[in-house]
């Protein structure tokens, strides 16, 4: 995390105010002496640095503990979990590995809540959740812990994957593609999402020939919110629009390109582009709104040129 303003404007709970600035403000003598205890200390081994984890975070949802966190249940703590999973993301495209320690901890962390709120309610406890995620593990590697079965082989990557979606569907008792595609989680962004659903299209040979085909749906789904556009019915062309960013997503699949990474991509890009312009007109003792789409549109061209002159340097 960046500062403790930023986790403190995160971590806001549904009362309206901050865990560490009520953790600070409560005192008594049973949380003095629960920091005293064996688990405040640094643990030499995986299994008790977790076992250390889990009992911070079940005394702070005591009565003895910070209001904050006893309050929190799985609907308040939702944003914390989308949160803490971009940051990890975001560590991890910085490769600060520094950074990403602290931030899988976070998410860690989060993963231990809610399992602490479900035992809590009597639902399941950490172990439940370890237990399942491991045999979860064994089942879905038949090639690896029953490799003594010739059926169970894979000596290639695309055949680990095979088993892997073939093993994957077994445990979940889909018996059907569409199955499948309604129990992809409706939370994932829209273009992983619709990258997964035409995945799973195309595991059963619902598929185009060739690329050459995708990029012509681009061409039919442009020509179609062309047509659209002007007659102003917003739902209409809503669903024009999405059909077009569904092509787009199909193209990115036929060629390997995650389209996430590639739509990120495109906006850092704008961004350096767009500060080219800014700083330029500063330069120049100009504002953006002083200037004319012209003149922006030139110092953005030339941001665009002074960009591919770097990358053919790299090349």
């Amino acid at each position: 995390m960046e500062n403790n303003t930023h986790d403190q404007e995160k971590y806001r709970g549904n009362k309206g105010f901050s865990e560490p600035d009520l953790c600070e403000q409560v005192k008594s003598p049973e949380k003095e002496a629960a920091l005293d205890q064996a688990w405040k200390q640094d643990k030499d081994t995986a299994g008790e640095a977790f076992e250390r984890l889990v009992e911070i975070i079940r005394f702070l949802r005591s009565p003895q503990g910070c209001p904050w966190d006893q309050v929190q249940t799985h609907e308040s703590l939702k944003k914390c979990m989308i949160e803490e999973t971009y940051e990890v993301l975001d560590a991890i495209d910085k490769k600060d590995d520094d950074l990403l320690e602290e931030e899988l901890g976070d998410f860690m962390l989060q993963g231990v809540f809610h399992a602490l709120i479900a035992e809590e309610k009597g639902l399941f406890d950490v172990k439940n959740v370890l237990n399942r995620v491991s045999n979860k593990m064994i089942f879905r590697h038949p090639h690896v812990f029953l490799r003594n079965q010739a059926e169970n082989t894979a000596e290639t990557l695309d055949k680990a994957l095979i088993k892997w979606e073939n093993m994957k569907k077994q445990e979940k008792s889909r018996k059907t593609q569409v199955e499948a595609m309604w129990n992809i989680p409706k939370g994932l962004p829209a273009l992983m999402k619709s990258d997964k659903i035409q995945k799973k299209a195309a595991d059963v040979g619902f598929d185009w020939d060739c690329v050459r085909e995708a990029f012509q749906k681009i061409k039919e789904e442009t020509g179609e919110l062309e047509a659209i556009y002007q007659t102003q019915d917003k739902e209409h062309i809503k669903e024009e629009i999405g059909d077009l960013l569904f092509s787009v997503v199909n193209v990115s699949r036929f060629l390997g390109i995650d389209p996430e990474e590639a739509l990120n991509g495109a906006s850092e890009k704008f961004i350096h582009r767009f500060q080219y312009i800014e700083d330029t007109a500063a330069s120049q003792g100009k504002r953006l709104e002083q200037m004319s789409l012209e003149e922006m549109d030139k110092l953005w061209n030339e941001a665009k040129a002074k960009s591919l002159a770097e990358t053919r340097k790299k090349v």
